[in-house]
């Protein structure tokens, strides 16, 4: 089944993911399918901004740990290379971005957040990296999402604890940038694409292209780090059997 689709409205493109069910947690092909869909909108040159954003009131609450089950740790390797993939094409697209991000945006979901140029969360939201509770081990490209924003020992801060920030506490320290008035973010998205539609198109190319070029040292060095394993050899499979069974017995 399809999970993501782009509908077009004018210049503006909306990539929406995900069923709203289980928090829309994202299979290797949901990630697949998300780079795919971000190349299209690359070809598209009479965009002028790209709306990322979760079905159903919710983000994404990162991958779909089922599928790490019985996966060999090679597999899920190449499952983080798949999701890298699909984070690097959104933010190297030429229009500004922005990630609405409702619910919950965690682990690979908070990094989707990240890859935009802007996030506009509701003030119920919550973002964070839990992953470490898993057993994941951080790639560089990753964590330079979140040292590029907030520095490095906040990033750790994070990353250590796993917790999870409310929207004003991620606002307060910089990872995001918007916090909507209430939990109904459509106001408050309609007015970044209003401001965003009285420059020229041109402009705006030229200012995301003109900052990102002023960061590319710091960001080329993450993406092109050697890729390393992804899980914890000793407690990564018992920490997914615990986090699975936890789920399954809930009602």
């Amino acid at each position: 089944m399809t999970t993501v689709s782009v509908e077009e409205a004018g210049p503006v493109a909306t990539l929406s993911f995900g069923s709203g069910e289980r928090l829309n947690a994202l299979g290797r092909n949901d990630w697949m399918e998300l780079g795919q869909a971000v190349q299209r909108l690359a070809a598209a040159p009479s965009l002028r901004a790209v709306v990322v954003r979760g079905r159903g009131g919710v983000f994404c609450s990162g991958s779909d740990v089922r599928e790490w089950e019985t996966s060999p740790d090679a597999d899920i390797s190449r499952t983080f290379g798949v999701i890298e993939e699909a984070l690097q094409a959104l933010e190297d697209l030429s229009v500004p971005t922005v990630a609405v991000v409702e619910g919950v945006a965690a682990g690979g979901g908070c990094q989707l957040a990240l890859a935009g140029d802007l996030q506009l969360l509701t003030p119920s939201a919550r973002i964070g990296m839990p992953v470490g509770r898993l057993g994941l081990l951080v790639p560089a490209s990753f964590a330079n999402r979140l040292a590029l924003r907030i520095g490095p020992s906040r990033s750790k801060d994070l990353l250590f604890g796993g917790r999870m920030l409310t929207a004003h506490q991620a606002l307060e320290i910089g990872l995001v940038t918007t916090v909507a008035p209430d939990d109904h973010a459509d106001a408050a998205l309609a007015a970044i694409l209003a401001a965003w539609g009285e420059g020229s198109a041109a402009s705006l190319r030229a200012s995301k292209a003109a900052v990102n070029q002023g960061l590319r040292p710091l960001t080329e060095a993450g993406r092109l780090a050697p890729a390393g394993p992804a899980t914890d050899p000793i407690e990564f499979r018992g920490r997914v059997e615990r986090f699975l069974a936890r789920h399954r017995s809930r009602p």
